[in-house]
């Protein structure tokens, strides 16, 4: 017999769950595009569901997320709002469309009960982990069997959930575990050069990524007033320190039980309390070195925008836009992701009724 799943209520308090599910017979399915449209599926239904992902990490045959899910609002959202969250699901089985024209059924009719009926198809989907969960899996379940030609589950019995106090040590003490999972796979050597991952979207700059760290830290520290900057180098101190090889302990002969990042990296780190270098910058896949139209010192942007500034918006007064959290300081002439790591600021499946 199956143990019921600890969970808080809809209608209890805020709560924040580590899930975890592994593909069938622990087969490694996850390429490149695999995590690529496994992120997107969950950003989508994040914004269905109305929960908030504070970090997460795409492995090669199984997935970790942090979700928070909030108290369950005593309005709940009206048909407007459905719609507009529908919009956001890229291939759902009840399109916006689809959800519209019965709504206006119901309204041409006056059938407000028909109406409230109807919705609650779509309220209890939201602000629930297993709902979220659930349908993050089955959408990302139909695109992959469509991809490769097969049928059948995907995913190994369901997925396993841990509830994390919501703030304090063990909040962040989860996250940087979650996010430490590609270097304890011996990946990569810097948790942040990992795309997959919530900490890794934050070094290259997505802005829910940046918001989800510095909730994470904001409610380590038991202050959601810090900014993302204070929060994104503490974060990274606090990940380098727990993720440092040795710290799980050694064998007989001396070597560490399991990979982490080499001592000398944390200190580094530590010494720049979290600061992010050039080196560390340059691996980031940031935007600005692509999509960018000017890069360099504040004077080199400055001149670039002065001779081509035609291409700019009339009302835009300068050219030169620092990228903060970065030293030594560059600047850009886009605002494509004006903090790396730090400052300011620069849909999804099958939805089954059943």
């Amino acid at each position: 017999m199956r143990q019921a799943r600890m969970k808080v209520s809809s209608e209890g308090d805020r709560a924040v769950y580590h899930c975890v599910s592994r593909v069938v017979d622990r087969r490694y399915i996850f390429g490149e595009a695999e995590k690529e449209k496994f992120v997107q599926f969950l950003r989508e239904y994040e914004q269905f569901c109305g929960v908030e992902v504070l970090t997460f990490c795409v492995m090669s045959n199984h997935f970790h997320v942090l979700v928070e899910v909030p108290q369950r609002p005593e309005v709940l959202p009206d048909g407007e709002e459905v719609l507009r969250r529908l919009k956001g699901l890229s291939g759902a089985a009840i399109t916006a469309g689809k959800a519209a024209q019965m709504l206006a059924m119901f309204a041409a009719a006056k059938d407000e009960k028909g109406a409230a009926e109807y919705l609650e198809q779509f309220h209890r989907r939201m602000w629930d982990v297993s709902e979220f969960i659930k349908l993050l899996k089955q959408r990302f379940t139909q695109w992959y069997n469509g991809k490769m030609g097969r049928k059948g589950t995907l995913w190994e019995d369901r997925f396993k959930s841990v509830l994390v106090e919501g703030e304090g040590d063990p909040l962040v003490t989860m996250a940087a575990y979650i996010d430490l999972n590609p270097v304890r796979a011996g990946l990569v050597t810097d948790p942040g050069k990992y795309r997959w991952s919530g900490y890794g979207e934050a070094m290259a700059g997505r802005r829910r990524s940046r918001e989800g760290i510095r909730r994470i830290y904001g409610l380590g520290v038991r202050s959601l007033e810090v900014t993302v900057t204070e929060a994104l180098r503490g974060y990274r101190v606090r990940v380098f320190s727990q993720g440092m090889e040795g710290v799980g302990g050694t064998d007989a002969t001396g070597q560490p039980l399991r990979r982490g990042i080499e001592p000398a990296a944390v200190e580094q780190m530590l010494l720049k309390r979290g600061r992010v270098g050039m080196e560390e910058y340059v691996h980031c896949r940031v935007r600005y070195f692509t999509d960018g139209v000017a890069l360099g010192s504040r004077d080199f942007v400055e001149g670039a925008f002065g001779r081509f500034r035609q291409h700019f918006s009339p009302g835009r007064q300068s050219g030169a836009r620092r990228m903060r959290g970065l030293e030594p300081e560059l600047f850009t002439a886009r605002d494509l992701r004006v903090n790396v790591f730090g400052g300011g600021e620069g849909a999804a499946g099958n939805f089954a009724m059943q």
